[in-house]
């Protein structure tokens, strides 16, 4: 079972831990987890359990993160964002003053949906120990997505009524490329809640950009089949992974 640290004062400004499985063997590559629920206060990080427990399973030690979402919780713009690279940067230094147990040059950020808008967007933070970005069927352009209604209207909550052009550029991982890091952009294209298109212009945008993006269509793969670990669509990830350690 994880132990839970915080990171700051507010309830959820925590992080679940999972210690890799097997013993000792040298200092472990981190895996950096970030549900989605479109920022919404009614999901939080049990939603990324089962790929934790497996990644463990594998050697990694795994970073769960909860962040402020919107609802009754205090997130939104910017704060959601901002928690999620005080987090990385609170364990970053914590792990710096340890015995040796993580490889911080093996940082890799997996994020689902609007977690995936999450680790697209901190890998633009200088603080980020952040190495390469994995992302599962992520949100990337906000004002299409509020175009459209996805998630029941999340967009909304998140930035506030009638965002500007330059608050939907700010918070729009299509329209802040180059990240700079590695990344693999896995989506189904039966996907359900964020549709398969968004994610191809996405990886289209990022390598025009200069980034190396690595992306992954799963074939009849909806939107939770990215993070179900029996699922083919996660498997991707798992090997893709492996190459990184």
């Amino acid at each position: 079972m994880p132990t839970t640290v915080a990171y700051g004062d507010h309830p959820s400004q925590t992080v679940h831990l999972w210690d890799p499985e097997g013993g000792p063997g040298g200092p472990a590559p981190v895996a950096v987890l970030l549900h989605g629920g479109w920022w919404r206060d009614r999901f939080d990080a049990g939603l990324m359990d089962a790929p934790a427990r497996d990644l463990a399973a594998a050697g990694w030690a795994v970073w769960n993160v909860e962040y402020r979402r919107t609802g009754g919780d205090g997130g939104g713009w910017p704060q959601t964002l901002d928690d999620v690279g005080r987090a990385l940067e609170f364990l970053a230094t914590a792990a710096a003053r340890g015995s040796g147990r993580y490889d911080l040059s093996r940082v890799v950020s997996v994020g689902h949906s609007a977690g995936g808008h999450l680790v697209l967007l901190n890998a633009l933070d200088e603080r980020t120990p952040v190495t390469a970005v994995v992302a599962l069927a992520p949100v990337t352009d906000l004002e299409r997505c509020a175009g459209a209604g996805l998630g029941e209207g999340a967009v909304e909550p998140f930035l506030g009524p009638d965002p500007s052009a330059e608050l939907y550029t700010a918070s729009s991982p299509v329209l802040r490329v180059p990240l700079g890091v590695p990344q693999l952009v896995v989506h189904g294209d039966a996907d359900q809640r964020v549709p398969v298109e968004h994610s191809r212009d996405y990886a289209a945008a990022a390598r025009a950009a200069g980034d190396t993006v690595d992306y992954r269509e799963v074939a009849g793969a909806d939107h939770f089949a990215v993070i179900d670990p029996a699922h083919a669509a996660w498997r991707q990830v798992r090997g893709y992974l492996s190459g990184t350690r």
